[in-house]
């Protein structure tokens, strides 16, 4: 074997230190009989793997490893606790979670690029913080004496500032979409010989995964070659150099498994921490500002109102001697209370008691007509006996009462003739009092008719009364509910979510037939981009449609859908079918019914 510390520098030699101790270390716990399990213990105690620290997430577009080929015990081992698949998927995380991180600042600048020249001009004076507001007023006002065009130099300015953003991360994000292809790509060609013969394709795996990140690290350094070329005064933060496999490790067809968990902890992961490091800082540099920095000036006029509240309320209250405050808690309080009580609590209860005591009212009523009827049948008798006295002959028992009271009203107009003499002698007294209680059973028929009419409308009365109330309920509902809906990201309940989720399908259909068209025309590099970008939005539409899909039971069909699309050997014809399905066919997927 070549000696490993020959051409190696004396910094090359340090750093393989450590490399060649774990490895004499692993060796010889491996030729250790199984009965030693302390020296393992430590063994496993010391070896801890230089992850990067990212939170997990607990879904994403899943590594394209063979479903038919379970029971290979090389494959089961792989996917349940094989390091190599754990790496992988680490791998898939953190580039789907810095796309969208980059994805996310890109369509901010993209959309301030798309405005107007006073929108951009406003955007470099007012939405980049106060010293940016001071920097850029004074440099306004030194360039309008000085050279009198300060509004176009500005806006030339802007334009500049918001194109090298665009710039930086459009190359971001073509680099990390090209890696992320590749590594799909070669994870699906070695899919099957992971399952047939693990022990020599997962050694030669590695290699080749550490090849690619030797060809991220070229992409970006000429990322950076090309940005300080075109914007000299920007200076960019040099590409990570990604760990190489030892040399000791170079020869993988007769590796162990604890070599193959050293080049896991000791590259693989290595290059994933550096590139998350990197990636964390240009981002940063070209991120969207806050949205703190964005509205300062909104939060610094609402923060002189708060302190000009706050003179204005301590001017008022006991620190200052004044007993306003109190007064106002108080007529406040009193007159919540008495709002409460008139259009809450006596309209429920009177709701409540026309509702639950129709029994006790109906007897009531029962009573209040009987006492009408009363007063009918007296006013018969009375017109009965009269109109017999008058005629002096027995009337028959049908006769109405109004026949009886023409009777008496012709008697009462001929009494009239001498009112005084027949009013000691006559019948006038007897006309007058049988129309007095005639006048009294009218008025007790219409206060029944008109208790009865109060009575049907009580309940009315009641919920007009408690309008008010209901109407503040019903607004303070609406105001929840547009809080609770306002969140627009694919994974949300509402309408904007359905059509967040509709668009990520335009976007993949788009993303197929770009990525068809530049192999037609040859195009490797700008392939491999587009097929990264097609599973970034494969991602997202995964982990938006997961917990919809499972509540209507339509997560098996879809899922495996979103995995054919994923599969760079499915020709694009049936890539765009499964697209078209996916839109027409499942629920989750499908526009608005009505707006909500």
């Amino acid at each position: 074997m070549e000696s490993p510390e020959a051409g190696v520098g004396s910094k090359d030699f340090r750093a393989l230190i450590p490399l060649y101790s774990n490895h004499v270390w692993n060796l010889l716990v491996a030729s250790l009989p199984s009965d030693f399990s302390f020296l393992a213990k430590i063994s496993q105690l010391f070896r801890r793997p230089a992850r990067p620290r990212r939170r997990r997430r607990t879904s994403f577009l899943p590594v394209p490893l063979p479903s038919d080929s379970l029971d290979s015990s090389g494959y089961s081992s792989l996917k349940g606790t094989s390091r190599i698949y754990n790496a992988l998927e680490d791998v898939m995380v953190l580039i789907y979670s810095n796309m969208h991180e980059i994805q996310k600042n890109l369509h901010f600048w993209e959309s301030r690029a798309e405005g107007s020249n006073s929108q951009k001009i406003y955007f470099m004076l007012f939405e980049r913080g106060p010293w940016a507001f001071v920097d850029g007023t004074v440099k306004l006002v030194k360039d309008s004496v000085v050279q009198g065009s300060s509004i176009q130099q500005l806006c030339s300015s802007a334009s500049s500032h918001i194109s090298q953003r665009i710039a930086m991360l459009n190359g971001l994000r073509f680099s990390l979409a090209t890696f992320l292809a590749q590594v799909y790509i070669e994870v699906d060609r070695s899919c099957e010989e992971f399952a047939t013969n693990s022990e020599k394709s997962v050694p030669l795996f590695l290699a080749l995964l550490t090849e690619l990140f030797q060809n991220l690290e070229t992409s970006l350094g000429n990322l950076r070659t090309l940005y300080q070329i075109n914007f000299p005064n920007e200076s960019l933060q040099n590409p990570p150099e990604f760990e190489k496999l030892p040399q000791v490790n170079q020869d993988g067809s007769h590796w162990i498994g604890s070599e193959i968990d050293d080049v896991i902890n000791n590259t693989i992961y290595r290059n994933l921490h550096k590139l998350d490091s990197y990636l964390a800082s240009v981002v940063t540099r070209y991120k969207k500002p806050r949205r703190f920095t964005r509205y300062w000036i909104h939060y610094s006029c609402g923060a002189v109102g708060i302190a000009a509240c706050s003179m204005w309320l301590i001017k008022h209250s006991r620190v200052m001697g004044s007993s306003d405050i109190d007064n106002w808690i108080c007529e406040a309080r009193n007159s919540t209370v008495c709002f409460f009580n008139d259009h809450v609590e006596q309209p429920l209860l009177s709701i409540r008691d026309e509702l639950f005591e129709t029994f006790r009212r109906r007897h009531k009523g029962v009573m209040e007509l009987e006492e009408v009827q009363l007063t009918s049948n007296s006013l018969h008798r009375m017109l009965l006996a009269f109109s017999e006295q008058t005629k002096g002959q027995k009337l028959p028992d049908n006769a109405s009462d109004q026949e009886m009271l023409e009777i008496v009203m012709a008697r009462y107009e001929k009494e009239l003739t001498h009112p005084i003499q027949n009013l000691l002698n006559g019948e006038l007294a007897r006309a007058l009092l049988i129309q007095v209680q005639k006048l009294k059973l009218d008025i007790e028929t219409a206060m029944l008719e008109l208790n009865q009419i109060l009575r049907a409308n009580e309940i009315n009365f009641a919920i007009l009364a408690a309008l008010p109330a209901f109407f503040l309920s019903f607004l303070l509902l609406a105001v929840i509910r547009a809080w609770l809906k306002q969140d627009t990201r694919a994974e949300g309940r509402g309408r904007a979510a359905r059509i967040q989720r509709r668009l990520l399908i335009v976007d993949i259909e788009k993303q197929i037939m770009q990525y068809q068209i530049y192999l037609d025309q040859g195009s490797v590099s700008d392939a491999e981009c587009m097929y990264g970008l097609m599973l970034y939005s494969l991602d997202r539409l995964y982990c938006a449609v997961e917990g919809h899909a499972k509540a209507t039971g339509e997560w098996q069909w879809l899922r495996q859908d979103i995995i054919d699309l994923a599969k760079p050997r499915l020709q694009t014809a049936y890539k765009l079918k499964v697209t078209s399905r996916i839109e027409r066919i499942y629920d989750c997927l499908l526009p608005s019914p009505k707006r909500q």
